[in-house]
């Protein structure tokens, strides 16, 4: 999609379908204005999708959203960094699994 022209990078998210989850990029082609979608199928037990920082640097921060907030793994990241402090790496808040008014342990 790069070298179609589609030179920005506006979203990436994930949809937690319970059978599947989905990432979603939104990508823009600047010079055409023209948008267009791609959706990635993933497995729900063990998700995982290969990064594409080195396409686009603004991946940076949603690649580390679907790795909180969904649980997914993204192969070939080198930045580690958490965008939740106190994330204990075992729950999801985005996934439907999730229990909100849970107590969850932190990661020792």
């Amino acid at each position: 999609m790069k070298e179609r022209g589609f030179d920005y990078l506006n979203k990436i998210t994930a949809v937690d379908y319970v059978t599947h989850l989905e990432v979603v990029y939104v990508l823009y082609n600047t010079s055409t204005k023209q948008m267009e979608v791609l959706k990635v199928k993933l497995d729900p037990n063990e998700p995982e999708i290969d990064t594409i920082i080195h396409l686009y640097n603004a991946a940076d921060w949603y690649e580390r959203e679907l790795c909180e907030m969904f649980g997914i793994k993204i192969n070939g990241r080198k930045i580690k960094r958490l965008l939740l402090e106190e994330w204990n790496g075992v729950e999801f808040p985005l996934r439907k699994s999730f229990v909100w008014g849970k107590e969850y342990k932190k990661a020792v």
